[in-house]
């Protein structure tokens, strides 16, 4: 396994270990409108991560076949974003605006974080 696949499976597993607790939060707590905004983000935001990788696993074979590939799927990435805030608009009274914002940056800082476990651990 590649490092960049391992670090991809890792941050699939912080993302699920997340979402576990989100939901949690969402039955235990008087909050459901906002952990229901941020279980929401945080699916589509290991979806955006997940495209990313996916696209970038693809560009590098065609770099090492010399092949040319245009575009690493930002219009997707963006679509997918717009799709969490539009549920939030639509739905305001069950999903949070604010939850769904912050879904969408768990994974940037799960990898942050995980960055910075890393540099400990290996230090």
């Amino acid at each position: 396994m590649t490092s960049y696949s391992g670090n991809m499976r890792r941050y699939v597993q912080y993302t699920f270990y997340l979402l576990a607790l989100l939901v949690l939060g969402w039955g235990f707590t008087p909050y459901e409108s906002f952990f229901l905004g941020f279980i929401v983000g945080a699916v589509l935001s290991l979806l955006i991560l997940w495209s990313l990788y996916s696209r970038v696993k693809r560009f590098g074979q065609a770099v090492t076949e010399g092949r040319k590939m245009y575009s690493l799927g930002m219009l997707t990435r963006f679509a997918l974003a717009i799709i969490g805030v539009i549920i939030a608009t639509r739905y305001p009274d069950a999903i949070q605006l604010y939850g769904v914002v912050i879904g969408l940056m768990s994974t940037y800082i799960i990898i942050f974080l995980d960055f910075i476990i890393q540099k400990i651990r290996f230090k």
